[in-house]
């Protein structure tokens, strides 16, 4: 459901936006749906290895039942990874099909390999998908690698790996071309790595650990720090992308783009309302917040669609 909310929304954007518009409508649906699924995956993937580094700082005050869990959640973690990576590396090279038949005004079915080929290495936004499709090969191998033997390697490798190809795709856009060059690669950094581990934990904890109790009274209340700090991060960076791609105030609403800035804008607000409230819950006991949780992550998957 949270996939298809970003989805959907990339799509429903893109056309509100204007970014669908073209004579070649398949081949603009295609990028606009390969990108927001893209994120969705990448997310997915940042959740899932962040879920492994959080749960074991805790695990030697766990009773024996809760270790038990603790095990069959990682490993089903590991499982998951494979999974969203395998989708995420998928999607990323049909994505490369799509945006090359766009920038060569060419249906798809009149794209040769020559074609792809010099789209994917001579612009900056070809060769930062290839860099994404390098990451998401990274997690998938780690996830391979953790399900023969869970020490195989260390959780945080893919944690990384999946933060840097979430990363790429906006680095390597219209960031990249951004008049204040340094300022516009930092802030989209910081933006993107926020999001991802803030949106895709708060995912994978309902996902995997919401049915455990103690692993869950374990792991959010350290979550919900990091979830403050991200959502900060979002917001400042937020501010400081919009400054480097609006020229005037009057272009948040006269221009695409700055409409879905002030799109995003009230989603963040939104966000930041049920963020508080989940946490208000934590601190006086009332531990019923998943119904609420469930619905931010579904907020933050209408938010994804929008930003892609």
């Amino acid at each position: 459901g949270w996939v298809g909310l970003v989805v959907g929304a990339g799509i429903l954007a893109g056309l509100l936006g204007g970014s669908l518009a073209g004579v070649d409508l398949p081949v603009r649906v295609g990028v606009s749906v390969t990108r927001s699924g893209m994120d969705a995956a990448a997310v997915a993937c940042v959740g899932l290895t962040l879920l492994g580094v959080l749960l074991p700082l805790g695990a030697a005050a766990l009773p024996g039942t809760a270790l038990r869990d603790l095990v069959r959640v990682q490993a089903t973690a590991d499982r998951l990874t494979v999974a969203a990576a395998g989708l995420w590396l998928t999607l990323v090279l049909v994505a490369i099909a799509f945006r090359a038949a766009d920038a060569l005004a060419r249906p798809l079915p009149q794209l040769t390999a020559s074609g792809i080929g010099a789209w994917a290495t001579q612009l900056a936004a070809g060769r930062g998908l290839l860099l994404t499709a390098g990451c998401a090969a990274v997690v998938l191998g780690c996830g391979i690698a953790r399900l023969r033997r869970t020490d195989a390697v260390q959780v945080r490798i893919p944690l990384v790996a999946a933060l840097l190809g979430a990363l790429m795709p906006a680095l390597t856009g219209h960031t990249g071309s951004a008049p204040d060059h340094q300022l516009a690669v930092i802030s989209v950094a910081l933006h993107v790595g926020a999001a991802a581990l803030w949106i895709g934990g708060l995912g994978a904890m309902l996902v995997l650990v919401a049915r455990h109790r103690a692993l869950l009274d374990n792991a959010l209340p350290r979550f919900s720090t990091l979830a403050g700090g991200c959502i900060v991060a979002v917001a400042i960076t937020g501010v400081l992308n919009a400054i480097t791609r609006l020229e005037t105030w009057t272009a948040l609403v006269e221009t695409g783009y700055g409409q879905l800035v002030l799109a995003k804008t009230a989603l963040l607000l939104a966000l930041g309302g049920l963020g508080w409230l989940a946490r208000r819950r934590l601190h006086a006991r009332r531990t019923p917040v998943l119904r609420w949780a469930a619905m931010e992550v579904a907020l933050m998957a209408v938010t994804i669609g929008v930003a892609a």
